[in-house]
């Protein structure tokens, strides 16, 4: 079983950053790709970006591309992702997510196993 819980979230101006962290309980975390999903009110949750299990491998989406950077550290179970140049179109509630697989991060929130509980994120303008 895995645990995923998220912080970092807030409030931030537009041009601001913000870096958010997802903890993982489990066994190994290194044994999951990870993923950032977000959603905002009255959409479908979207794939951000994700990385792979020993972190060789990242995908974003292409309106994060060159803004938005995930990476991980298996020894401290943790993911992060650096949020920079933030729009107030990145408003919206942001989970984690594990996939049980080694090969390289998914796009899709069907392949995500366990996720966390999110963590709001505001850009005001």
């Amino acid at each position: 079983q895995v645990q995923l819980v998220e912080s970092g979230g807030g409030l931030v101006q537009a041009g601001g950053s913000l870096r958010l962290s997802c903890a993982a309980s489990v066994h190994s975390s290194s044994s999951y790709a990870m993923g950032w999903f977000r959603q905002a009110p009255g959409k479908e949750r979207d794939f951000v970006a994700g990385i792979s299990w020993r972190g060789g491998r990242t995908d974003y989406a292409d309106a994060v591309k060159g803004r938005f950077t995930i990476s991980r550290d298996n020894a401290k179970n943790t993911v992060w992702l650096q949020m920079n140049m933030l729009k107030p179109e990145d408003t919206a509630v942001y989970y984690c997510a594990a996939d049980n697989y080694l090969g390289s991060p998914s796009k899709s929130q069907h392949d995500y196993e366990y996720w966390g509980q999110g963590t709001q994120v505001t850009v005001s303008s």
